[in-house]
């Protein structure tokens, strides 16, 4: 089997309908075709536009290679990438894209789920975790069956979760990486009262000493990694043991080959992983149900609650969330398609048509004071 062609789509995921915020966001898939008429699917997070002009200059070394050879394709992808930095995002985009669809044509040509291919399975359903940072929020994440969910960076608001729906739901913190550490070490102390299940990115993720600081002073378990663009860069994290969850963002990673050594990376440490999934698509969420499936470390599977109506109908096969689980796919491969009419109805918007809403400087400095 050899790869013939691989093609890109733009998706528009702008939530600006529902939420009455303009946002720019967009996802990136991609089709790798083969000479048997098998066919796998991946996505790339990063920065879509430039990920997919990247996949297409780099057709030429594609099409061509045996698609079951993952590890090597993998590996030369990074090479011929090195020139975009260790940690590069778009590099990390790219190579997680053609990943996926390497896996899912892999499983689909030997008529077995991804999963499996992984080692087995471990769990029928993987739970998830929603965003809630008002009570009626938590409420109706919870009257869904929710079990978990993260909100603002702030006490007074867990406090007043806490208050609306008890202990009956675990809720993390999400800080952003935007506090000093002092004020990381204020805030987490003024949430330990309220028991959250995970401080995530107090300070900024890469000054591991920053992070020391707080994992010394807090007592909340630890979590990052959706800005990390490689497993190298959770290195001295795990191995000074200053974080106690991992959330890699898959899209960013390097796909599933990726996902997978993180994760085992990770159990040395006795570190629970919980990928990010809050902004992304379809694809890549059945690319982290199947390999937390496969592996014993599995914590939560962020899940975006509420997106955009055509989610499902781009990616058919795609498993939605029910009663707070998605259940593991039994279809071999990844279990999903992409839907070509589908996506051609939702296409992206012109840049110019967004007026991107930034914080001010004394909004950003409010956080590192507080």
């Amino acid at each position: 089997m050899k790869i013939t062609e691989i093609k890109t789509y733009l998706v528009n995921a702008n939530e600006s309908q529902r939420t009455g915020r303009p946002r720019g966001r967009n996802w990136l898939f991609v089709k790798v075709f083969t000479d048997d008429g098998i066919t796998g699917v991946g996505e790339g997070g990063g920065w879509p536009f430039l990920v997919a002009k990247g996949i297409e200059e780099l057709s030429y070394f594609l099409v061509g290679q045996n698609p079951f050879n993952i590890e090597q394709i993998w590996l030369r992808l990074y090479d011929i990438l090195h020139g975009h930095g260790a940690t590069g995002a778009v590099r990390g985009g790219i190579i997680s894209a053609i990943d996926m669809a390497l896996w899912d044509i892999k499983g689909k040509a030997l008529g077995v789920p991804v999963y499996e291919l992984l080692g087995g399975k471990l769990r029928d359903a993987i739970p998830v975790y929603g965003h809630a940072s008002t009570p009626e929020a938590a409420k109706r994440l919870l009257d869904r069956g929710f079990k978990a969910f993260k909100c603002a960076p702030s006490s007074e608001v867990l406090k007043s979760l806490r208050e609306a729906v008890g202990y009956e739901a675990e809720i993390g913190v999400h800080c952003h990486a935007e506090f000093t550490p002092a004020a990381a070490i204020q805030l987490g102390r003024a949430c330990e009262p309220y028991r959250p299940i995970f401080l995530e990115d107090p300070v900024t993720p890469e000054n591991v000493e920053a992070f020391a600081k707080v994992a010394e002073k807090v007592n909340i378990p630890l979590a990052t990694g959706e800005r990390f663009a490689a497993k190298w860069s959770f290195t001295e994290l795990l191995a000074r043991n200053l974080v106690d969850i991992v959330q890699p963002e898959t899209t960013r990673l390097g796909g599933i080959t990726e996902l997978k050594k993180l994760a085992a990376m990770a159990e040395a440490q006795s570190v629970t992983v919980a990928p990010h999934d809050g902004s992304v698509g379809p694809i890549v969420e059945m690319a982290n149900v199947h390999v937390l499936a496969s592996i014993p470390n599995c914590f939560l599977l962020e899940h975006k609650a509420t997106d955009v109506p055509w989610r499902y109908e781009v990616a058919p096969g795609a498993v939605p969330e029910v009663d707070g689980y998605i259940q593991v796919p039994d279809a071999p491969g990844l279990g999903l398609d992409i839907d070509e009419d589908a996506i051609a109805a939702h296409p992206i918007e012109p840049v110019e048509a967004f007026e991107y809403s930034y914080r001010t400087p004394e909004e950003i400095m409010r956080s590192f004071v507080r």
